[in-house]
C-alpha cells in the first residue's frame, strides 16, 4: 500500500449502542486485515524483549453515519469511480447470525435493497475516499 496516496475509513451507524459500534469497527477491521495484509506492520519487540503482533500501519479513523448514508455510501460505492476502492460491509442481516454457515444462506436469500448496514469500510485512494466520506465527522 502506498501510504501516503491512500487511505481507510470504517463509517459505522453513530445510532447504535457502544457496543455494537465498537463490534461492527472489528469485524470490518478484521476483514480489513484479511483483504489488505500489507497494511498491517510487522511484529515488534518492546524494550523488555515481549513480542507484539504487528498492528495495521496507518490510522483508520471511525467516522459517524446512520441508515441513510451508510445505504447511500454503499450505493456510491458500486459506481465509478468508486468502484475502484475497496470496501466491505456489515448488515443487521450478518450481526443476527450465530454462524457462518447460517450467514451465507441468509444472505444469498436476502436482496441488497432490503439489508440494514450498521457499518461499511473503504480503503483506497486517498482523493476518492475523501471525496465520497469527507462530509462526515468523526465518531465521537
Amino acid at each position: 500500500m502506498d501510504f501516503e496516496h491512500e487511505k481507510c475509513v470504517i463509517v459505522a451507524d453513530g445510532a447504535l449502542p457502544p457496543g455494537l459500534i465498537a463490534n461492527t469497527a472489528a469485524i470490518l477491521g478484521i476483514t480489513l486485515g484479511k483483504n489488505l495484509p500489507e497494511a498491517v506492520g510487522p511484529d515488534v519487540t518492546d524494550g523488555s524483549g515481549v513480542l507484539h503482533p504487528g498492528i495495521i500501519a496507518f490510522p483508520v479513523p471511525i467516522l459517524r453515519g446512520d441508515r441513510e448514508s451508510l445505504r447511500a455510501l454503499r450505493e456510491r460505492l458500486r459506481t465509478p469511480p468508486f468502484s475502484a476502492l475497496f470496501a466491505a460491509d456489515f448488515s443487521e442481516l450478518a450481526q443476527g447470525c450465530r454462524t457462518y454457515g447460517e450467514f451465507q444462506e441468509k444472505i444469498a436469500a436476502a436482496p441488497e435493497d432490503g439489508l440494514q448496514y450498521l457499518g461499511v469500510a473503504v480503503c483506497g485512494d486517498k482523493k476518492l475516499v475523501n471525496k465520497l466520506t469527507g462530509n462526515l465527522p468523526l465518531l465521537r
